[in-house]
């Protein structure tokens, strides 16, 4: 969320008149499907042949040894046997969390239930943030993994914010990814209630994790007792 939300805010509250914070968006449909940014950001195809496994292809080239070690130191700590023939690679979101310098780290349950109603978590305004997704790479490699965030205030598109991972290969512990700081909008017309939706995807577009959700911003941080 960036400060253009503030100005967007007081948007919504104009169109909608009185306090935007007592609007209610309409919630995004519960399945994973295309928004129109992800239409627009989707990056040009590049043809590179057939998938083939991590198995077939650390054997194509066994007989080169330099080429064979540096396949290897790619792959890092993978477990060969474990990823067998498979070639599409399994991404799982274990964890996500908020944090905020000098609080406690907000952390938010997976999986989070489809027609789940009430505010997933409230962030105080003006509050420097960063996000911390936990997750798992198995099967075969998955090349630029991303994440998406819409963010959305008594119904108009308030933020839009993505974020590169990278690619990565599978290996036995989870990987840790922490996003730049950034920090909540502060004011009248910002405080309030907003809806959300955030995706995990690939390059080739596979979404492997979709949540829709609420979550406030006010004056103070929530009680902790």
């Amino acid at each position: 969320m960036s400060s253009a939300v503030e100005a967007k805010a007081k948007n919504a509250a104009a169109e909608h008149g009185g306090d935007a914070a007592n609007g209610e968006a309409t919630p995004p449909p519960p399945h994973c499907h295309e928004d129109e940014e992800d239409e627009e950001e989707a990056p040009k195809v590049i043809d590179l042949g057939p998938r083939v496994s991590i198995k077939d292809q650390l054997e194509k080239d066994k007989d080169d040894e330099s080429l064979r070690r540096w396949k290897e130191q790619l792959l890092g700590s993978v477990d060969l046997n474990s990823v067998g023939e498979t070639l599409e690679p399994d991404v799982k979101i274990m964890s996500l969390s908020i944090l905020s310098p000098g609080r406690p780290d907000i952390f938010l349950p997976l999986p989070v239930e489809p027609n789940a109603k009430g505010v997933w978590f409230t962030l105080k305004e003006g509050s420097p943030y960063r996000l911390k997704f936990t997750f798992s790479v198995s099967n075969n490699i998955v090349s630029g993994l991303r994440y998406t965030n819409t963010v959305w205030k008594t119904g108009l598109k308030v933020d839009r914010a993505k974020e590169m991972l990278g690619t990565f290969s599978p290996q036995l512990e989870p990987y840790t990814y922490v996003t730049p700081e950034d920090t909540t909008p502060s004011g009248m017309f910002a405080r309030g209630s907003y809806s959300a939706r955030t995706k995990f995807l690939d390059d080739d577009r596979k979404c492997y994790l979709e949540i829709n959700y609420t979550f406030d911003i006010r004056r103070e941080w929530p009680s902790t007792s």
